[in-house]
Formats: structure tokens, sequence, C-alpha cells
């Protein structure tokens, strides 16, 4: 008889538990991918020969831009981890103004790395950790090679901001937008609290019409609308007294919804009667207090002005500017130095604001209204923009909110450091000496990170038309023999000092481009998962 032979259950210890990666993998390879398509999406507009973006919205608007922040703004991105991207060159617009195309490019370029790192079998803690020890290290590098500024150096504040204008569409106007970006921050800034730079205070109005030459700094207010002169009133007031009323020169409405029925001509009279009166009562409450010009706030209740009321004012030789957005309100009373004023009862002639002439001017083929010579007058500017398109229009405008965040940067932290490439060959060169003295596996990411670098100076040729390997390669010879300034310069096609030829930017822009990367790929590298909850 045959004995059945029992097989001996399978023992397994707590170490030989077989534990499925594949799926990890493959989600982390699925973000490291999307978010590449990303950056490479932006990469082709680097650098002072980069290419633009049309972007056509849902909508039917057309943006034309290399603005990396706005083209990613643009993009309908649904893969979580690309958008992290997206938010990455918002915290670059928020920090710096400046780099938005910069930080995801390198964010990119630290992914791709990551992946073959991933490949060779490194755990993502261990290139994680080395990620966060090559960004302190690349900041004390790059904060070695700044250039302090002094913000009397007006010449060097006009230098950074030109070099950020120079990547852009408008960049054949850097020599106009420059200066006048450089005028208008120091124009707000207050002594005193030199750190606090609220960018708000620098109001940009845009008008079609021109060129972008015809772009001007204006000391006081301008309006982009005309004087309300529908009964004859007045277009320009010199020794003007100006409140700015948030209340309306109307009759009032009841706050329900009722309907009156008159049935005889003595009633229709009384009643147009009383709202004579009622705005003829305001109108002398305001002329007693010397005021001759009214920024009415647009209403939604009801009609801020009326024909009728427009027709007493004229007669009272008040000039009115009415549809003033709310939002506005802050930065005119800041500028005039006065009180926005909520109820006729309120009106004094101490919440009025002085100037020496508000005038109504002809710009284009449409009218602005324009206030000079304000007394007392708020640590406030205005820039009047102009183009032959709304496209360039809209393009100047970002280009100059580029220029002005550069010089806030200036001002937050005075230090300047070379552009076209400069510090990321010299980071990139510096780091691999770093990994050098390192052991183990920190090494061999380390200097992974520190090829990584090389892709801003190798996008900034490429998209220059240059042979990207030949100019790489001298640049990192230029370097290793102690040329830290050295760059490309796009315009002659070859290596110069890229100090003496003024391409620089803030040490701001520089240091959180990189700061901001790694902490964004340190986060998508420790994605294992990605969980959907409906």
């Amino acid at each position: 008889m045959a004995s059945t032979a029992v097989q001996a259950p399978f023992r397994s210890s707590k170490t030989e538990s077989y534990v499925d990666n594949k799926r990890k993998e493959d989600v982390r390879r699925a973000n490291i991918i999307s978010a590449r398509a990303v950056a490479d999406a932006v990469r082709t507009s680097l650098g002072p020969k980069g290419m633009d973006k049309m972007i056509s919205t849902a909508s039917g608007e057309v943006i034309i831009t290399n603005d990396g922040a706005t083209i990613l703004n643009k993009m309908e991105v649904l893969q979580p981890a690309a958008k992290m991207l997206v938010e990455l060159s918002k915290s670059q617009d928020v920090v710096a103004g400046d780099g938005t195309t910069t930080v995801v490019v390198i964010a990119g370029a630290l992914l791709k790395q990551c992946l073959s790192l991933l490949n060779s079998g490194i755990h993502p803690t261990v290139i994680s950790d080395s990620l966060h020890k090559v960004s302190i290290k690349a900041v004390d590098v790059l904060t070695a090679m700044a250039v302090p500024v002094e913000l009397s150096d007006r010449d060097s504040l006009v230098k950074s901001a030109s070099t950020s204008l120079n990547s852009k569409v408008v960049s054949q106007y850097s020599t106009l937008l420059a200066p006048l970006a450089v005028d208008a921050v120091l124009s707000v800034l207050d002594p005193e609290k030199p750190d606090m730079i609220d960018l708000r205070d620098v109001k940009i109005v845009k008008k079609l019409g021109g060129t972008v030459d015809d772009t001007e700094l204006v000391k006081g207010l301008v309006f982009d609308k005309k004087a309300s002169h529908a009964a004859g009133g007045p277009t320009r007031v010199d020794n003007a007294k100006i409140a700015v009323i948030q209340f309306q020169i109307s009759p009032p409405k009841t706050d329900i919804e009722q309907s009156i029925v008159v049935s005889d001509y003595t009633q229709m009279d009384r009643i147009l009667k009383e709202e004579r009166n009622y705005i003829l009562g305001m109108i002398k409450k305001i002329k007693a207090t010397g005021c001759n010009v009214l920024l009415i706030q647009k209403s939604i209740l009801r009609d801020a002005v009326t024909d009728l009321s427009l027709h007493y004012l004229a007669k009272a030789k008040i000039m009115v500017i009415k549809d003033v957005e709310r939002d506005e309100i802050e930065f005119i009373t800041k500028t005039l130095n006065c009180l926005p004023i909520s109820n006729i009862e309120h009106f004094r002639a101490e919440k009025l604001g002085y100037a020496d002439l508000v005038e109504e001017a002809s710009l284009g083929d449409g009218k602005i209204v324009k206030i000079t010579g304000i007394k007392d007058m708020g640590r406030t500017t205005t820039v009047l923009v102009r183009g032959s398109n709304q496209l360039v229009l809209d393009e100047a405008e970002r280009s100059l909110h580029d220029a002005l965040c550069v010089v806030r940067c200036l001002v937050n932290k005075k230090f300047l450091i070379a552009g076209g490439g400069a510090p990321e060959i010299e980071l990139s060169r510096q780091l691999g000496a770093w990994a050098k003295v390192l052991q183990g596996m920190e090494s061999y990411c380390v200097r992974s990170f520190a090829e990584a670098l090389e892709v801003i100076p190798y996008t900034l040729a490429e998209n220059a038309g240059l042979n990207p390997i030949a100019i790489v390669t001298e640049l990192r010879n230029r370097h290793a023999q102690g040329e830290i300034n050295a760059g490309i310069n796009v315009r002659k096609g070859q290596i110069t000092n890229i100090l003496e030829e003024n391409v620089v930017q803030p040490l701001l822009v520089s240091t959180s481009a990189i700061t901001l990367a790694t902490e964004c790929v340190r986060m998508i590298l420790k994605i294992d998962d990605i969980v959907t909850v409906r």
C-alpha cells in the first residue's frame, strides 16, 4: 500500500512576506511623466530667444504670451501631479514675479533624474533627502556668487528690470519699460518700511491706440473713461476739490417690489417735484462744501446719477466721473489723500481731496480723465500703457508686472546675480565637486541633480539656435577655470562675461526657483498611490 506524502505547510516569517510594489512604481512613474510633460510644454519659451505660445480659451479669447505662469494658468491640466507644476509656477510668481518658466524647467529636469535613480533601485526617501541637502547647498552657492546692490544705484535696478523684459513679446521696448518700472516702484517705496512694497499701489491703466512707445508714468490718477457731460457739464476744472462718493444722486427706491398707480397729472407733478427737490437738496449740500469734481462709485441697486441730477450738477459747474469700480476706491482715496463719503449727511469739506487740474483728454479713439498736481498725494503712481491691439496691450501689462516684481525683489533682498545660465552651470560644477566628498547613495544622487541643473544653459542655447552640446561644454570649461560669471550671450551667440553685458537678475529669483522646484519634486517623489474619492 503506497503511503500518501503529506506536504508540510509553508511557514513564512515576517521578513519573507512578499509585497507587490508594482502599483507603487507605476503610480510614481505616471506622476513623473505627467509632470515632465508640463515642463516640456513651456521649455521652448525660456530665454530671450524663446518662442511664444498662442492660447485659445473656451470663450474664444486669444492670448499670445511667453510668461510661464500665464501659459500654465490657462492650460487645462487634469493629472494631479501635473497640476502641482502649475501651482509651482504660481508660487514663483508670488515670491519673485519672474522666473516662472525657469522653475518649471528645473523641476522637469530634476524629475527626469529622479526617474533614472528610481530605475537604478534607489529608494525614494534617499533621493528626497539628497534633494533637500542639494537645495540648501545650492542657496549657499548662489548667495556666495551674488553681488550686493544699493537702491541708490538706479542703473543696476534698470539693468535687472531690462533682463526680465528681454525674454518678453515686448522686448524691443525694454529701454522704455525698465526705467519706468524702476521709477514706479521707487515712487511707492516708503523709506521707513522698505521691505513692505505693495504693487497694488502701482495702478496699470490700459488704453488701446498708439504703440507701447507711448506708455507713460503719470504722477496722479488716470481714468479710462470720459467725464459725464450729457447735460453740458465741465470737462476741465482748475483748483479741483474732489469728492469720492458711495451714494447715489438719484430718487430713492423702496426696498420691496412695488407699483404706484398715478391717476391724474397733479399727482405726477407732485412726484416729479419731490424728486427735483430731493436731488436739488443733495446738490446744494455738495456745492456748499466747495466741491467741484465728483467721483461716483458704480451702483447695482439703482442709477448712480440720472439725467435730471446730471443737469443740475452741470448747472452747479460740478464735473462728474461716474461708474468708478468698487475695488478702485481704496487706491483713489489713498492717492487723493481723502475719505470716501457714504452718505450725503456726512459730506464735509475736510473729506475732500485737492488737485491743481482735472481734465478730460482725447487719447486714441477714446477719452481719458487725468487728475494731476494732487496736494498731499499718497505713495501711489499710475502707469498708462498703450498698444496697437489688445494682445500687445495685455502682454505689455504682464511684462510690466514682471519688471515691477523684479525691482521689488531687489528692494527686499539687495543682491544681484548673473543671468545667461551662469548661476546654474556654476551650481552644477560645485555640486558635482561636493558629490565626490559624500558617501554612498547620497553621492550618486547629488551627482545626478548636478547634471540636471545644466538644463537651463542647454535650453537657452537650444532656443537661440546655437549648438547646445558645444556651448554647454565650453561653458563648463570656462567655469572650471574660475570664470564664475561666464554665461551664454544669445545676441552674440557665444560665451561672454555676462555681468559685463548687463544681463543680471535678483538673487531672490534664482534661490526661490531652486528651493520651490526641489520642494515640489520631493512631494511628487513621495507619492506612491492615487486614491480617488467620489
